[in-house]
Parts: structure tokens; C-alpha cells; sequence
């Protein structure tokens, strides 16, 4: 079995996937990947291109009028074939985006604390976006649907309230990401650069199409840098973290053992709070 997952786009129109986890994002079994949810790129099952952190395609349904952008340097952009898995309005964006300074958000969960500080140089419209999500309580009550513990990718994915790994917010915007990672020691080829230990980075379903879906790296994970970055775990997240990576993968009839699906300890966003006092 390769010991490198890693993202590709899915062919053609994904197929549902095979097996009921909680429907990992972007899981075809040949694909998982922290993916949201249209053309699932995958990170999922151990093909030997597998990996991402994708979103699953969602049932699409035509749309009658052309899609809402906002007006200002995000361009949030409706996703009428992808509608909300939790209604909410389209963030503000305006002229000049916050870009500087941290910004403190806590994900309480069942499992303890995982504070997070969000990176507004790193990525101005990410964190605007996220912002607003947390601010609509869009979080709240929401499962963690998809652990990840391959060599190469360890990773709890979160953000989609629907916890079928197909849902999101009914917009996307666009990538920022990062351009000083460093190489992954594993991988020969230079591909993949390395998503440390304590990176928040956001899932997606190929190039712009961020949403709601987010991962937390609990080990040095080899990804291409196709995920936007931005911010990071605290200590006590990490410590939560561990507890839920140790409880592993839940096992399902056709893997008693995976490393890809929902946690076997479950886990739910009871809220989402962001701190107002400036760092």
C-alpha cells in the first residue's frame, strides 16, 4: 500500500462513495481528500495518488438565476449547485480586507478545547470568511467527520454541518496559499511541502473553491500546497487533538482497520467562539 497518499482530481464526475463512514470529503474510495465538495480531489482511500483535503461533490441542482459575487477583493461567489448545508448570507468583503494582526477563535468540543489564532496576513479573505462563520454560528453543533492517520497525513477534518463531507456554506472564494513551506522529507519527487504540526488549513474540491470545510494538522503531513493556511493550533487544541487521533479511525465492515474516516471517539463543535481582546 503506498505510503503516500496524495491529491488528484477525481476523473470525471465522482462517484458516490462506497462506503457509508460518514462520508468523508471527496471520498470515492479511490479518493478522499480535504476535500469540500465538488470535483472531489482526493485524499482518501490508499490509491496510490490519494491525499487530499477535499470536499465531496454535493447532488447538484440547476440554478435559475446567475450566482451572487460580492463586490469587493474576495469576490465570495453563491454556489447555487452546491446550496447551503446551513443557511447563511454571503460575507461581507469590504474594499480593504483586514491584512494584518491575529484574531483568536476556541472550538470548544466534546472532547476539551481548540483554540485556534487566525493568521490575517497569511490569508485576509480566508480568515474574513471564517470570521463570519463563526459570527452566523454556522459551527455550532457540527461534526468532525473525517480523521486521517497515514504516515503522510494526519489530519481531523471539520466545517461541514452536515457531516456527510459533501456540505459547506453555499459560496467559495479563492486560494491563498502558502509559498514557504519546505519540502516533505518523503516525498522524492518535491511535490509535497511539509503542513506541520499545529497548521489549520482550509479542505476544498480543486483550485478556489474554499467553503467551510477545514483541517487540523496533529502530525507533519506531506501535502501539495494546494490548501490555504490560516493559523494554528494552540497547545491545549494539540492535546485535545492527540486524544481524539489516539482514539484512531472508526472500523467499517470493509476496513476493520482504516486510516482514512470518521473518528471511532465522535466529535462535535458544541461552539465556536471568537475572542474580541487584540493581540
Amino acid at each position: 500500500m503506498p505510503s503516500e497518499p496524495e491529491p488528484r482530481p477525481a476523473v470525471a464526475a465522482p462517484r458516490r462513495p462506497v462506503r457509508a463512514l460518514t462520508r468523508l470529503a471527496g471520498v470515492t474510495v479511490l479518493a478522499g481528500a480535504l476535500v469540500v465538495g465538488v470535483s472531489a480531489t482526493a485524499l482518501a482511500a490508499p490509491a496510490p495518488s490519494a491525499d487530499a483535503v477535499r470536499v465531496s461533490a454535493a447532488p447538484t441542482t440547476a440554478a435559475a438565476r446567475p450566482p451572487r459575487t460580492t463586490h469587493g477583493p474576495c469576490a465570495y461567489t453563491e454556489t447555487p449547485d452546491e446550496p447551503a448545508a446551513r443557511p447563511v448570507p454571503l460575507p461581507p468583503d469590504p474594499r480593504r480586507t483586514p491584512a494584518r494582526g491575529s484574531v483568536r477563535v476556541t472550538l470548544a468540543t466534546n472532547h476539551g478545547p481548540i483554540g485556534l489564532t487566525l493568521d490575517r496576513a497569511a490569508a485576509p479573505c480566508t480568515v474574513q470568511s471564517f470570521l463570519h462563520l463563526v459570527g452566523k454560528r454556522f459551527y455550532d453543533r457540527t461534526p468532525c467527520h473525517r480523521l486521517t492517520a497515514y504516515p503522510t497525513l494526519s489530519v481531523l477534518q471539520c466545517g461541514d454541518p452536515s457531516g456527510t463531507g459533501e456540505g459547506g456554506p453555499g459560496y467559495r472564494y479563492r486560494d491563498e496559499l502558502p509559498t514557504d513551506l519546505p519540502p516533505a522529507p518523503t516525498d522524492p519527487t518535491g511535490e509535497r511541502r511539509v503542513y506541520a504540526r499545529g497548521v489549520l488549513a482550509m479542505a476544498n474540491a480543486g483550485p478556489d473553491t474554499n467553503g467551510s470545510q477545514f483541517f487540523l494538522v496533529y502530525a507533519n503531513s506531506a501535502l501539495r500546497p494546494n490548501y490555504t493556511i490560516f493559523g494554528e493550533v494552540d497547545e491545549a487544541g494539540l492535546a485535545t487533538l492527540d486524544r481524539i487521533a489516539a482514539g484512531g479511525v472508526a472500523p467499517t465492515a470493509e476496513d476493520p482497520a482504516p486510516v482514512d474516516g470518521a473518528p471511532a471517539l465522535p466529535v462535535t463543535i458544541r461552539k465556536a467562539v471568537r475572542w474580541h481582546h487584540h493581540h
